[in-house]
Order: C-alpha cells, then sequence, then structure tokens
C-alpha cells in the first residue's frame, strides 16, 4: 500500500489552486462598485474634478453632494431658515448661440 502523503508529493500544495480567491473576490467588489454608481448616475465621484450634486431637488429629502478633491460632503434638508439681506452682484445671459455672458452690476 501507498503512504497517502507520497500521493501529494512534497511540492505540491492541494490548496494552491484556490490561493488567488481573495483577488478574485476583491476584484468583483470593486466591479460592483462601480455599477452601482452608474446605476444611480454618481460616476462623477470617481474623477478627481470638483463636483456638486443635487439631488431630488425642491423635495422634502432633497440632498447635496458636494465633492471638493478628495472630500466628499453630504448636505440634508433641515426645517432650519435663514434670513439676510443682500444686494445684486450680476446678471447671466444666453445667446442664442449658447454661449453664456456675465454682467456685473455697478
Amino acid at each position: 500500500m501507498r503512504d497517502r502523503r507520497e500521493t501529494f508529493g512534497d511540492e505540491e500544495d492541494p490548496l494552491s489552486g484556490v490561493a488567488n480567491l481573495f483577488d478574485v473576490a476583491m476584484m468583483f467588489a470593486v466591479g460592483m462598485l462601480i455599477v452601482t454608481m452608474m446605476h444611480f448616475n454618481l460616476t462623477e465621484l470617481l474623477t478627481t474634478e470638483d463636483v456638486t450634486i443635487v439631488k431630488n431637488p425642491g423635495e422634502e429629502n432633497m440632498e447635496v453632494v458636494i465633492k471638493n478633491g478628495t472630500e466628499i460632503e453630504t448636505l440634508n434638508m433641515t426645517e432650519q431658515t435663514l434670513t439676510t439681506t443682500g444686494r445684486k452682484l450680476a446678471t447671466l445671459y444666453t445667446t442664442p448661440e449658447g454661449a453664456t455672458v456675465y454682467v456685473e452690476e455697478k
């Protein structure tokens, strides 16, 4: 009868076939994260640009997501109101060609 240890040999590991499962699981998790962000139209958060996203504008559950560099800040609606005074600084016009013209008030 053969000894069972001789069948595998000294250099062969029976678990060598599953050694890369962690890497595969991490790639799957990152892929699912990207697909989820694409589903909710939040792919702008993956870039290095500064972005402001308004979710549900005008609704009770409105949310503003601000991304500056690598920092992401979320602002939620509250019942708090603010009253202040100010003056008009400028007027913004659009031309028929689609250009935007900024005219400062004097």
